[in-house]
């Protein structure tokens, strides 16, 4: 089965390469051979899954050897492949959610002239994605970490023609850069320390290695400064609601699914090294709470549907790296909140794709109103990603938020009452604003409005292309948290990688599961009551100064255009202003010093003889004088 593994990659790799290089003679059948690649990389997961379950826990784990990289005496760089229990979680959930919005594309993108080089791009983060998943070491997951960059990179600008497009591609590859130099860092101090890039070796012998503190600090520190890159965490998460610039299938394979959850599996790969280190551990956890409040406000004020859902994107993965940096208790529900999310986010961004394809491609909620009639698919399958999110009881999100809810009061002390209250809190914003996008969407009367060419909207359901996916996502929604949750399936599943710890919450757990569903009513009855009472104008209205500012994202652009970019440019032109004045002036002063002596020196060689006899004398009478003054002195 290990000569298996190989072919998850090298089936959507091989789709990505016909496809980008086979020119327009593949127009015509290019994204039925990009679906079918994907598919197939699929039913190879199914297959290894299955052949896992059926074998004893510590026998589960396979490796596959490729070829060594860069074999250079200590230095040992090979292609290997490892499939555990994590890598199957995330191979699953790559592979069939990516078949399923690559065939939901077929539709979407059907009247794009460039749909071949869209499914190449597609298969090409696939291929990327599960190189960084099923790597085993350091060194190749940095090459699917990149190869995830620059693909996605394409994706976000694939409508380059738009220059909002564009800006925002070069804004995900620029931030996405700054995460990136974190884990090259990451990796020289994790060679230097444990001489070696191997998961074994590292993660196996942090203990025993006799690395220090701060060492293992640093590597934990850097490793985060990575995840918050590609999981949009504070303070690397300003590219996000950008990033809704490129084609809806992209917004729910990237930012529902995949890449930004690479994050959360890059934490949790590298749980020992956390684990020994306490400190890194104590900033994950505040990273992850402080963005889960964060992008829950953002998405509070977004009329966007897309850049509501990215607000709520980056809400989810703070539940995510809260529950993983609370260690072996809650890195099992980290990835547990990982594959629900996968579900009903994608659902909820292929629903939004389906209402914008409906209605001329508007994305303004405001211009939407009353669409449950006309679109009542996209409508039962949109609300249920609603539900599963919101954490209604009995759905997916209900199982895997309140078991990090519950991890998060575990954690014992002050600190585990304020990230439970953190936790409901966030539960409370996550229900108002998912109920608002339900409402200004499908309730109400209708506000639609002509598009530029003065054409106005003819909402209807989607093609069976798009809608079939939906469908399945929604099932997935609903029942895929009490799957995992049954027994504790899902905990015992990854056991072997993780080390699970049973936390021990202040509060029973009805008490817990009671209070988020209080909150839950609370946020939802909020929304209703300011939503769904009232007409609601085309044009939003000025609002308070919270929501003006979550409007503009919290002023995180601004902060960094006025920190880093006038910072950077101040810091460029003192930079050169020393290098001028100060480097530059001291070499050319000294070379103008000399210049200036020499050439006064030169003067006295001036080819008469009385002049040389002059000097002569004078140099002759001073020896005389200095002989002179000796004696009497």
């Amino acid at each position: 089965m290990e000569s298996l593994i190989g072919l998850l990659v090298a089936a959507p790799l091989l789709g990505a390469a016909v496809l980008l290089c086979g020119g327009q003679r593949l127009n015509r059948t290019g994204h039925l051979l990009g679906t079918a690649l994907a598919a197939v990389s699929f039913v190879v997961a199914a297959v290894l899954f299955f052949d896992m379950v059926g074998r004893d826990t510590d026998d589960r784990a396979l490796h596959q050897h490729l070829w060594s990289w860069v074999p250079v005496n200590e230095f040992q760089a090979d292609i290997a492949f490892q499939l555990d229990q994590l890598s199957m979680t995330f191979v699953l959930l790559i592979t069939g959610v990516g078949t399923l919005i690559h065939l939901y594309s077929i539709g979407y993108m059907e009247h794009d002239e460039r749909r071949r080089r869209f499914f190449g791009y597609l298969n090409l983060f696939l291929a990327s994605m599960l190189v960084l998943v099923l790597a085993d070491n350091f060194l190749l997951l940095y090459v699917g970490w990149e190869g995830v960059g620059l693909a996605s990179y394409l994706l976000i600008g694939f409508w380059q023609h738009k220059k909002s497009a564009a800006t925002a591609a070069k804004k995900a590859f620029v931030v996405n850069r700054v995460g990136d130099a974190g884990l090259a860092i990451a990796i020289f101090l994790m060679f230097t320390t444990f001489g070696t890039f191997a998961f074994g070796p590292v993660l196996d012998d942090v203990e025993a290695s006799g690395a220090s503190q701060a060492t293992l600090t640093g590597i934990g520190l850097m490793l985060l400064l990575a995840a918050c890159g590609k999981s949009a965490q504070v303070p690397l998460q300003s590219w996000l609601g950008d990033a809704m610039e490129g084609p809806t299938p992209v917004s729910a394979l990237i930012h529902a699914a995949t890449m930004v959850t690479a994050g959360v599996y890059l934490i949790t790969r590298s749980g020992a090294i956390f684990n020994a280190a306490p400190d890194a551990q104590t900033v994950v956890v505040v990273v992850g709470a402080v963005t889960l409040l964060f992008g829950a406000i953002v998405g509070c004020a977004k009329d966007d549907i897309k850049k509501a859902l990215a607000g709520s994107t980056m809400s989810q993965i703070g539940y995510m790296i809260l529950a993983a940096g609370l260690g072996p208790i809650g890195y099992a529900f980290a990835i547990m909140h990982l594959v629900t999310h996968g579900f009903f986010k994608a659902g909820l961004f292929l629903g939004a794709g389906s209402v914008m394809h409906g209605m001329n491609e508007e994305v303004d909620m405001r211009k939407y109103g009353g669409l449950r009639k006309y679109m009542p698919v996209t409508f039962i399958t949109f609300g249920l990603g609603y539900l599963a999110i919101i954490g209604f009881p009995g759905l997916s999100g209900f199982f895997s938020k309140d078991a990090i809810i519950e991890a998060a009061f575990a954690k014992g002390g002050t600190q585990g009452w304020i990230l439970g209250v953190v936790t409901l809190l966030g539960a409370a914003i996550t229900a108002y604003y998912m109920t608002r996008v339900m409402l200004l969407t499908f309730f109400g009367e209708k506000r639609w409005q002509p598009d530029a060419e003065g054409n106005m909207p003819h909402p209807h359901e989607s093609p069976k292309t798009m809608v079939i996916p939906m469908v399945v996502l929604a099932f997935g929604s609903v029942f895929a948290g009490g799957l995992f949750k049954w027994g504790d399936a899902f905990v015992n599943w990854l056991e072997p990688v993780t080390q699970f710890e049973h936390g021990h919450p202040p509060l029973s757990v009805p008490v817990i599961t009671g209070l988020t569903v209080v909150v839950l009513l609370i946020g939802v009855g909020a929304a209703w009551f300011q939503y769904g009472r009232a007409a609601i104008p085309v044009v939003a209205p000025r609002g308070s100064l919270l929501t003006r500012a979550a409007r503009r994202d919290l002023l995180q652009d601004d902060f960094n255009h006025v920190v880093l970019v006038r910072g950077g440019e101040h810091l460029t032109r003192s930079l050169v202003y020393v290098d001028n004045k100060i480097v530059d002036g001291a070499v050319n002063g000294t070379a103008a010093f000399y210049g200036g002596l020499s050439g006064r020196l030169r003067r006295a060689q001036n080819g008469f003889a009385r002049s040389y006899a002059v000097s002569m004398f004078g140099g002759a009478a001073l020896l005389v004088a200095a002989t002179l003054l000796m004696r009497a002195v």
